[in-house]
């Protein structure tokens, strides 16, 4: 029968953190291969634990019985935005003078209750990471801006692009500072997605003296703290890889498609110099049968996870139209595998 619920899985929850620290830090191989998600849609955690999600240890509950040995915990900050799928909410930057107007958030305006919050509940051997509310520093870029309107800006006019940019920086330093000193956190998240399918969103110099930077000073901040930085990107960023690994100096990577570059593809490339998280791809997960999942989760954890630098997951999210069944016994062959 089809698992629904994480009773009927071999998962008996022991989290130890330091596992998925060795993992990112490439620390030899670890006890176990942990899990590592960059996060599960609330109403898939919802069907697996049966109950509504409604505070922050119902989500402690839910990564605790579903074999993780981290969350993820998010800052929280008011920021007029504009969206690609509501047009009500328009983009608020569009020339100097609305850039001027535009109602900045002070640097102390980010929240960070859900830290507190779960630093109350949180299971002995259990961390959290650290993921900015803002979304992304580039996301962020064209929710202010709009991509098309950002593209044309890089051209007409540069200075501005820089003036937004320096703003966000000025808040996304302080967020992640803030969020790095925090007792409970274990691990630094720098969440953008920089490209689609076939090549990044910018052009590689555009990500090179606007992005990249930014992305470099929030490693600097997770390192100084003495917490791994991990970056979950989507994309094709072959061209920029180089300087990821090599300036924005990354320990670990995620987000992983197979019709872009399947994780077994880029732990060739990469598994030497930074940790591979993930990589299951979602699309892949959805369409296998149960013996095709058992299967293929048993290569990544016994081929790619062989020397460590690994975590099992899936290439991108839990996104709540993958069948539960799937996911669950991704899970339960992740668990039974460190157990033989």
């Amino acid at each position: 029968m089809p698992l629904q619920s994480l009773e009927e899985t071999c998962i008996k929850p022991a989290p130890d953190f330091d596992q998925l620290r060795r993992v990112l830090l490439r620390d030899g191989r670890p006890d176990f291969i942990p899990f590592y998600e960059l996060l599960v849609d609330i109403p898939v955690q919802e069907r697996v634990l049966g109950k509504r999600i409604e505070h922050a240890a119902d989500t402690v509950e839910f990564y605790y019985k579903a074999g993780y040995d981290c969350l993820p915990v998010w800052s929280r900050v008011d920021m007029p935005r504009g969206s690609l799928v509501d047009r009500s909410h328009p983009y608020p930057i569009s020339d100097r003078k609305s850039f001027e107007e535009y109602p900045w958030p002070a640097t102390d305006a980010v929240s960070y209750a859900e830290f507190d919050q779960v630093s109350r509940v949180l299971p002995e051997g259990m961390m959290a990471t650290c993921n900015s509310g803002l979304s992304g520093f580039f996301e962020c870029l064209q929710s202010l801006i709009g991509f098309e309107p950002l593209c044309f800006m890089l051209i007409d006019d540069p200075d501005l692009v820089q003036a937004v940019c320096s703003r966000l920086e000025d808040i996304f330093t302080a967020m992640y500072r803030n969020m790095a000193s925090i007792d409970i956190v274990g691990a630094v998240v720098v969440h953008d997605d920089l490209g689609f399918k076939t090549q990044p969103l910018l052009r590689p110099d555009d990500l090179r003296k606007y992005i990249l930077p930014v992305h470099k000073k929030l490693a600097e901040i997770g390192h100084a703290a003495g917490k791994p930085v991990i970056l979950h990107s989507c994309g094709q960023l072959a061209p920029v890889m180089e300087e990821i690994i090599e300036e924005v100096k990354i320990d670990a990577k995620h987000s992983y498609e197979d019709s872009i570059l399947p994780v077994t593809e880029a732990w060739k490339l990469y598994g030497e110099r930074i940790a591979i998280l993930g990589g299951y791809d979602v699309d892949r997960l959805c369409r296998s049968t149960e013996e095709e999942i058992r299967a293929y989760t048993g290569m990544l954890v016994t081929e790619v996870g062989a020397e460590g630098g690994y975590a099992l997951g899936s290439g991108n999210s839990i996104a709540s139209y993958i069948p539960i069944e799937k996911y669950l016994t991704m899970l339960d062959e992740g668990w039974r595998l460190r157990n033989r």
